[in-house]
């Protein structure tokens, strides 16, 4: 079977109805602000079996900036839409997770249905971000990073009580499609989970609702 990371979560998504947050109805006007990004590749790349041998937890990386057709496959294995669900799968398809971008341009969301980046702030926080990290170098060095939080409240409306945990399992299937994706564009990466919750929330201005699940600095291997 011949699959990048797209067609191990395609496989696993969950068919219900689902909802999106809020801001998902509001983009910025300004072009400089939206950047559209190249269609995905939905077929050919390394087999599974190769990218799942060979990832590796990388971190550190090359000065390269990635472009926007990696960018663009990373947020798709991530969160994109495959046949009107996501690329990862979502208890009741309810997806309460947001995905963004973090480079020395600014700060990023991606919005799934557009397939496109939103900027949120010109100001690096690469720097923020790694402070709130203990200091790990790979998120202040890594050409971009991206950021998986989740709005559990957004799960809870169906399941309750079983919001946190279904939700924390979410952003697990994304953080690995993310990690599966870069190893297939021979891209390094490292998952990151030890940091301040509130210190994220301050340097990306996210909202008290929005917890931090994930940091995933990314970049070519040297």
């Amino acid at each position: 079977m011949m699959a990048t990371t797209w067609l191990f979560a395609a496989a696993c998504a969950i068919a219900f109805e689902g909802c999106e947050p809020a801001w998902s109805q509001s983009l910025s006007s300004q072009a400089s602000d939206r950047r559209v990004l190249p269609p995905p590749r939905r077929s050919g790349g390394p087999a599974l079996a190769t990218v799942l041998a060979t990832r590796r937890s990388i971190r550190v990386f090359g000065h390269r900036d990635l472009d926007d057709t990696e960018l663009g496959q990373l947020l798709w294995a991530a969160q994109g839409v495959t046949d009107g669900h996501r690329a990862a799968p979502s208890a009741g398809a309810l997806y309460p997770i947001t995905v963004r971008v973090v480079d020395a341009r600014g700060v990023w969301r991606y919005v799934p249905e557009q397939h496109a980046v939103v900027r949120l702030t010109a100001n690096d926080r690469r720097d923020e971000l790694a402070s709130a990290s203990s200091g790990q170098n790979s998120v202040r060095t890594a050409p971009l990073v991206i950021v998986v939080t989740a709005d559990i409240s957004i799960t809870a409306r169906k399941y309750g009580g079983r919001a946190e945990r279904f939700a924390t399992l979410e952003a697990g299937h994304v953080a690995e499609n993310v990690l599966l994706e870069a190893t297939a564009l021979g891209l390094g990466a490292v998952s990151v989970g030890a940091f301040d919750d509130d210190a994220v929330r301050r340097a990306l201005g996210l909202s008290p609702a929005e917890t931090p699940l994930y940091l995933i600095p990314i970049g070519p291997i040297p």
